[in-house]
C-alpha cells in the first residue's frame, strides 16, 4: 500500500485547559478526495489549523507524504505541498482579481501559469479579472481563493467549509470543480458541516464528533450509518 498523503496519529490539541482534539486518527490516501464531516464544535476547524501549522498540537504525529511535520510552520508546509483555503475566504478586497492572482508569482510561479490555471478552472474569474475582489459575490471570492491556492501546485489541498454562506447552486458548482481538481492528481481534504454535496465528489469520508474521528468509510456507507450526526444541520 502506498504511503498516505496525510497521516494523523493520536493528535491532541487544546485551548488553555480545554482539550479540543482528543486523539484524532485520520489517513488520506494519495490522489483521493476525503470529506471530513461533523457538527459545529466537533473540532474540524481546529484540526485544520493544527495540520496547516496555524496552531500547535500538544501531542501526536502528523505525516505529509511520509515526512513528519507536526508543528511545522505554515510557510514550510506550503513549500512541501500543503495548501489551505481557510474558512471565510482569504482574498485582498481592494485588489482586482488579476492583481490577487499575480501576487502568487512572488512564490516563484510564472504569472502566465497562475492565470491559465485560474481561468481554466473558473472562466468567470476571467470575466471579472479587472473587478475589485471585494465587490464580487461570495461564490466568486471563493473561486478566487481556490485559484490562489492552486497556483502553488499543491500535493494536498485543505478546503475548510467551502460552502460557508453560499447558495446551494454555487456550492454544487464549486464541488464540481473540486472533482476536476482531483482528476489532475491533487489530493483533497474537504472539511464540511453540510454533507451531501461533499460526499457526492468524495472517494472517502470521515466523521468527527467530540474531538475524535468516530467513523470512516466510503461515502454511501457513511451516509447510511452516520446520517443522524452529519445531517444534523443541513444536507
Amino acid at each position: 500500500m502506498s504511503v498516505p498523503i496525510l497521516d494523523v496519529v493520536d493528535l491532541h490539541a487544546a485551548y488553555g485547559r480545554i482539550e479540543v482534539l482528543r486523539g484524532v486518527d485520520l489517513s488520506v490516501p494519495k490522489g483521493a478526495v476525503m470529506a471530513l464531516l461533523g457538527p459545529n464544535g466537533a473540532g474540524k476547524s481546529t484540526l485544520v489549523k493544527v495540520i496547516s501549522g496555524q496552531k500547535e498540537a500538544t501531542s501526536g504525529d502528523i505525516h505529509l507524504a511520509g515526512v513528519h511535520v507536526r508543528n511545522a510552520k505554515s510557510d514550510d508546509l506550503a513549500r512541501v505541498g500543503l495548501c489551505t483555503v481557510p474558512e471565510g475566504r482569504s482574498v485582498f478586497p481592494n485588489l482586482t482579481v488579476e492583481e490577487n492572482l499575480r501576487l502568487m508569482s512572488y512564490a516563484g510561479v510564472p504569472t502566465a501559469a497562475i492565470l491559465e490555471t485560474a481561468y481554466s478552472y473558473f472562466p468567470r474569474l476571467h470575466e471579472r479579472r479587472n473587478q475589485l475582489a471585494g465587490t464580487m459575490s461570495g461564490g466568486e471570492q471563493q473561486m478566487l481563493a481556490m485559484s490562489r491556492a492552486l497556483a502553488s501546485d499543491p500535493a494536498l489541498l485543505l478546503l475548510d467549509e467551502l460552502s460557508m454562506g453560499l447558495a446551494p447552486l454555487i456550492v454544487e458548482e464549486l464541488y464540481d470543480t473540486v472533482a476536476r481538481i482531483a482528476e489532475s492528481g491533487v489530493s483533497i481534504l474537504c472539511i464540511e458541516q453540510f454533507a451531501r454535496t461533499a460526499l457526492r465528489v468524495s472517494d472517502y469520508a470521515a466523521v468527527m464528533s467530540g474531538g475524535r474521528i468516530v467513523a470512516t468509510g466510503e461515502p454511501g456507507e457513511i451516509l447510511d450509518t452516520m446520517a443522524d450526526v452529519i445531517l444534523g444541520g443541513a444536507a
